[in-house]
């Protein structure tokens, strides 16, 4: 059991809307770290610039508020610096995928150990009601006051398009399911993407409403678990079986039988089915996926970088500043 308890990683009075989806991640992540084991002064939380980015400031472990989109950069470079260094970093959907859109998709590429946090709501809510990259079109918003005309981002589509290893998703107000899927990204050694679900309250409220409490999820979403069949509903009486090349939602003992209802395969290096889960949505008559959708191991980026810097130095004739000095023709000037 861990010596630590969430009070160890509690910093500061959060500064949030109340209600905002901010303080349920806040509490899970306190939760999380908690129970990962590891001192608060061997981790590290960084942000860009949002309202979610205000997060650094709630945690007593190192942390750091960077500027507007450059959370993964910064996270990158206290990784590679400090490799037994955990780092989280945090970003909304303006700050993750638009201006940091870039070192978001190459952090994934490279297969950085951070754990990378999502939180999306859709908005930018911090500079008061601008439609975001993950807001849906037609969406009508304080810069976009006839509907965007704009197709979104979807965050799994982004993530496996770049090549990435490991996708979770949660509600932020499901405690039990957040905290799971942090503790899952902590363990993966690699780039682990985590999407929270959650509402803006007073720019975006009630966006992820069929999900957003406990007997929504029943009903609208699937807890996906690796070796476990995919069922879901209130009494698990639905299933998703394969159809062609996509999946379809059966009613059990109806319209199929328990066995022909697909196994959930998170470590399966082809992402196909892993990436039809987790793009499913209630608007085209299937569940929300949430959990750990894909966890695959594969090189990391700075383990890579130590091991070559080791290797590299083995072959040198000089290890430090003095020994390179001397490496070379010495005179001595009299």
């Amino acid at each position: 059991m861990s010596e630590y308890q969430a009070q160890d990683y509690k910093k500061g009075q959060p500064r949030w809307c109340p209600g905002c989806g901010d303080h349920f991640f806040l509490a899970s992540l306190h939760k999380a770290m908690a129970e990962v084991g590891v001192a608060p002064h061997d981790m590290a939380v960084i942000s860009g610039i949002g309202c979610s980015s205000r997060l650094p400031y709630y945690v007593n472990t190192y942390a750091m508020q960077t500027i507007h989109g450059r959370a993964a950069s910064i996270a990158t470079g206290a990784k590679v610096a400090n490799p037994e260094l955990t780092v989280w970093q945090i970003s909304g959907d303006g700050d993750g995928l638009a201006i940091g859109g870039n070192h978001f998709i190459h952090a994934m590429r490279r297969n950085i150990d951070i754990n990378m946090i999502l939180l999306n709501n859709r908005i930018y809510g911090l500079t008061k009601g601008q439609y975001s990259p993950t807001s849906p079109r037609g969406f009508v918003s304080k810069s976009s006051p006839y509907g965007t005309v704009e197709d979104p981002f979807r965050p799994a589509e982004l993530c496996f398009g770049a090549r990435g290893n490991f996708f979770a998703r949660a509600v932020a107000t499901d405690s039990p399911g957040t905290v799971g899927i942090l503790k899952a990204a902590y363990h993966h050694k690699g780039a682990a993407v985590c999407e929270i679900l959650q509402n803006c309250v007073i720019f975006n409220n009630g966006c992820y409403d069929p999900v957003y409490n406990k007997e929504g999820r029943k009903k609208n979403a699937i807890y996906v678990k690796h070796g476990e069949k995919l069922v879901f509903g209130e009494n698990d009486e639905y299933g998703l079986v394969q159809e062609g090349f996509g999946l379809k939602v059966v009613k059990i003992g109806e319209e199929a039988t328990i066995d022909d209802v697909l196994v959930h395969d998170a470590h399966c290096q082809d992402n196909t089915l892993q990436l039809k889960l987790a793009m499913m949505d209630n608007e085209h008559g299937f569940p929300i996926a949430l959990g750990v959708i894909r966890d695959v191991e594969a090189p990391t980026y700075d383990a890579s970088v130590a091991a070559q810097i080791e290797e590299v130095s083995a072959k040198k004739k000089y290890h430090n500043f003095m020994e390179l000095l001397e490496t070379n023709d010495i005179w001595e000037v009299k």
